[in-house]
């Protein structure tokens, strides 16, 4: 199941990769580059990180040309999307929540410390928004927006303790998927989020 959602979170965050770099009036080439680092670029980052070689992608090429390919249908739907937003929304949550277990599994298997588990739950969940975005010159939305990091904190937290009270593995993933899922789909639907630092500019500098 884990497997079959994923892909759909690539094709998904490859889609929204191409619609950001679309906003910024990019070419064929930077679509695609936007694409493939929204939808792989937290998985990459990871591997690196943990020295998990070879890096994921370069072992399955099929999610190269998932990626491409997603980027360039969006380039022939771009006009109708604005109709699926909720669907969008819900697929990225599913990236959102794939991606942080994918991570903790990675790191399980690598049998990191339960911090640094945690820390490649995270990345995996949220980097490829955060290249994008700095790609695309703005403030990384996962960093502002409703609650987003911190539900991939909570998931990988939720899912690490469930392993450790001997939950089955197939239990414990349908238990945080769930979670997961209902967390974000609130956080959007009432605008959760964390509060909000504002440092005044003039003070002590610029």
């Amino acid at each position: 199941m884990l497997n079959i959602i994923f892909m759909i979170a690539i094709t998904a965050e490859a889609m929204s990769g191409a619609l950001a770099a679309g906003r910024r009036n990019m070419d064929l080439f930077g679509v695609a580059l936007i694409a493939f680092v929204t939808a792989l670029g937290g998985g990459t980052v990871r591997d690196i990180l943990l020295g998990n070689y070879p890096v994921t992608w370069t072992q399955r090429p099929e999610y190269i040309y998932l990626t491409l390919g997603a980027a360039m249908v969006t380039l022939l739907v771009a006009r109708y999307i604005h109709r699926l937003y909720r669907l969008f929304l819900l697929v990225d949550s599913l990236g959102l929540v794939a991606f942080t277990l994918i991570g903790c599994n990675v790191a399980l298997a690598l049998d990191y410390n339960i911090a640094v588990v945690i820390m490649s739950a995270i990345t995996t969940g949220i980097f490829g928004g955060i290249l994008r975005d700095i790609l695309c010159h703005r403030t990384p939305q996962v960093l502002r927006h409703e609650l987003y990091a911190s539900v991939s904190l909570v998931i990988a937290l939720l899912y690490l303790a469930l392993l450790a009270l001997g939950i089955s593995e197939t239990l414990t993933l349908s238990i945080s998927f769930a979670t997961g899922i209902i967390l974000r789909l609130a956080a959007l639907r009432w605008h959760w989020s964390l509060p909000v630092f504002s440092y005044p500019a003039g003070r002590w500098g610029r």
